[in-house]
């Protein structure tokens, strides 16, 4: 048996419930609270039918058409739903582009990344984000990745293991040290967007940026936005 509510429980529910309908209905502040409570419910449990709906109805769409891109954008997703690898079964590797922008995701798990390994873009935007499976690693054909407006405190250094990955794209998010090295080691690498994080002086000073990616942006902690060619050494003052 689920546990029974409290009175206070009660009525807490019941005052959300007649805000959240008041506005459709004049007539509820008579009605008694256990109805203003399941009318409250009914409203909810809609909003998560017609959210599964849109979820159906992109997927379909992705394998009805033989598009190459999954977009679940603003789904209201709180993790990847694991039905999609069912329906999409058969055409994964055709997958190139999905995007997952403007979700509630904190985070995605090993077997999304080894499902979808032909990816060239992964657009994630928009999360709640702090951490990266290390199965990213299989994503070998990656080219670009969209990560800002995420909880990210560290540097997913995953990502300078990907021989493909020309564009990463960290802005807004909390970090505060990044793996120049490492990312001067990567092959393909042209642009790293960092603006809008805490990064130390050492990160933000030029002379350490100089590494093999062509263009590198980053917000300094003077909120200076630096566009540097990476190719050139900063001239002398």
């Amino acid at each position: 048996m689920g546990r029974r509510q409290r009175p206070r429980e009660r009525d807490c529910a019941a005052q959300g419930a007649r805000r959240h309908c008041r506005r459709a209905d004049p007539l509820v502040s008579s009605r008694p609270a256990w109805w203003l409570a399941a009318r409250h419910l009914v409203c909810m449990l809609k909003k998560m039918g017609e959210a599964v709906a849109r979820v159906a109805r992109k997927v379909n769409e992705t394998v009805e058409s033989g598009s190459d891109t999954l977009d679940l954008a603003e789904c209201k997703l709180v993790s990847f739903p694991i039905g999609i690898y069912k329906v999409l079964r058969n055409v994964t590797d055709q997958i190139h582009l999905i995007t997952l922008a403007n979700n509630e995701l904190k985070s995605l798990t090993s077997k999304f990344m080894t499902t979808f390994c032909q990816l060239r873009e992964l657009r994630l935007e928009g999360n709640f984000l702090h951490r990266l499976p290390n199965e990213v690693s299989t994503l070998q054909h990656l080219k670009a990745i969209d990560l800002s407006r995420n909880q990210f405190h560290d540097f997913p250094e995953q990502l300078t293991t990907l021989p493909a990955l020309e564009t990463i794209n960290l802005e807004e998010n909390e970090i505060v040290d990044v793996p120049v090295e490492k990312l001067a080691a990567m092959p393909a690498l042209r642009s790293i967007n960092l603006r809008f994080n805490p990064l130390n002086a050492e990160v933000s000073t030029p002379h350490l940026l100089i590494c093999g990616a062509s263009r590198l942006r980053v917000q300094s902690p003077a909120c200076l936005d630096l566009g540097l060619d990476l190719w050139e050494t900063p001239e002398a003052p």
